[in-house]
């Protein structure tokens, strides 16, 4: 039975009523509104929309992707209800949702991450389905409707898949609260801490990444200050994390991108913490656009630099950050803020949404098994590796 603690931000993304439902990111800080995905291609839309966003939570949105997949495959929503679905068509359902889903956002390994988990849980499903069909053929008296009939083997795939997406979910909100209990023991009494795009709740299923550090320093009572960058050019510190942090009555200051370095020399910054889309197995971030900017100015300034991330962040298959896809966005965000044009008409633009940080610019990295410290190659594999509840992240090829 799942326990649910009371928390001033609703959690980013849940199953309810056969829909996978996200906070709407793109309405906030105007008004909270949800956002019922009740099919894969919304749930598609609304990931490359930025409805959802952040690399924990899009795992979790992948997860739950798949399992919407095998909940319409198995009531045969999806073939129009006119036979009974067998086991194996709910999986080859699932198997093309998540192509689909994973296709949305190349940078985030959480997502392939997320979608993969969910996907082997229903394949497993499968095969015992299969198991059991072999078994009950035998048997004189048979239906379809019975446990290895193609009625009950459906059933038995979208039954694995949800409840492996729902503890995805579950295991997330928990790792994060350990990841930031973890990282405020890096956080001084006082500190006053630089944080870049949204890392909090909003970025995951609950409680936050780097700004779960923040939370968690804050629940110490160490009473830590923030400066939000804005994040140009979608505006998630200025929209998300100010938001956040509002909500949590954590002292938070937002400025302009451009001011971290002015920051940093006059000393009001003790330390940066920031989230993470892929971390390779050297070390190297990639993480929204400007945080290798941040990570050389604090290197300079002798300010440490952390990286909150948990281990499913973690991509031991890419060796070093050049390996990473770098997604390019519409141009058109660049151009304009919210709805208004700040750039002449039919001026060219390049929106990089993320970068690539090189591991010898980064103090830490904190995840929910502890933090691990140069070199890299050795502490994350040894915590990845301490992680049984995982999977690898780079699933065979399909047949």
């Amino acid at each position: 039975m799942r326990v649910v603690e009371e928390d001033p931000i609703p959690r980013t993304v849940e199953w309810r009523d056969g829909a996978v439902r996200l906070i709407d990111q793109r309405d906030l800080p105007g008004r909270l509104r949800f956002l019922d995905c009740r099919t894969v291609d919304e749930l598609c839309e609304a990931i490359s929309s930025l409805a959802v966003r952040g690399a924990p939570a899009l795992g979790a949105t992948g997860g739950y992707g798949v399992a919407l997949a095998c909940a319409l495959a198995a009531t045969g929503t999806e073939s129009g209800g006119h036979r009974a679905p067998s086991a194996a068509t709910v999986v080859r359902a699932a198997a093309e949702a998540a192509d689909r889903l994973i296709a949305t956002r190349p940078t985030a390994v959480n997502l392939a991450w997320g979608v993969r988990r969910v996907l082997a849980a229903a394949e497993a499903a499968a095969s015992a389905a299969a198991g059991s069909a072999a078994a009950f053929s035998s048997s004189p008296a048979r239906s379809d409707a019975g446990p290895g009939g193609a009625g009950g083997g459906a059933e038995a795939v979208r039954r694995a898949a949800l409840e492996e997406a729902e503890r995805l979910a579950d295991q997330d909100v928990a790792d994060n609260r350990a990841l930031g209990r973890h990282g405020a023991a890096l956080v001084q009494a006082g500190a006053q801490v630089l944080t870049h795009c949204n890392a909090g709740a909003l970025a995951c299923v609950g409680y936050g990444t780097a700004l779960g550090v923040i939370r968690a320093a804050a629940e110490a009572g160490k009473t830590p200050r923030v400066w939000v960058d804005e994040t140009r050019p979608v505006l998630q510190g200025a929209r998300l994390t100010a938001w956040e942090l509002d909500r949590l009555g954590i002292a938070a200051t937002l400025v302009a991108d451009v001011m971290a370095g002015s920051l940093m020399a006059s000393g009001d910054v003790d330390v940066v913490v920031v989230g993470a889309d892929r971390v390779a197995a050297n070390g190297d971030v990639a993480n929204k656009i400007g945080t290798y900017s941040l990570a050389v100015l604090a290197a300079h300034h002798g300010v440490p630099f952390y990286v909150a991330a948990p281990t499913s962040t973690i991509d031991l298959a890419t060796p070093t950050g050049a390996g990473i896809p770098v997604e390019e966005r519409s141009p058109d965000e660049v151009c304009r803020v919210g709805r208004a044009r700040v750039a002449p008409p039919g001026f060219s633009a390049l929106n990089r949404a993320f970068d690539v940080t090189p591991a010898a610019l980064v103090t830490a990295i904190v995840t929910e098994l502890g933090l691990a410290r140069p070199p890299y190659d050795k502490s994350l594999r040894r915590l990845v590796e301490a992680a049984p509840h995982r999977l690898p992240l780079r699933a065979p090829a399909r047949e």
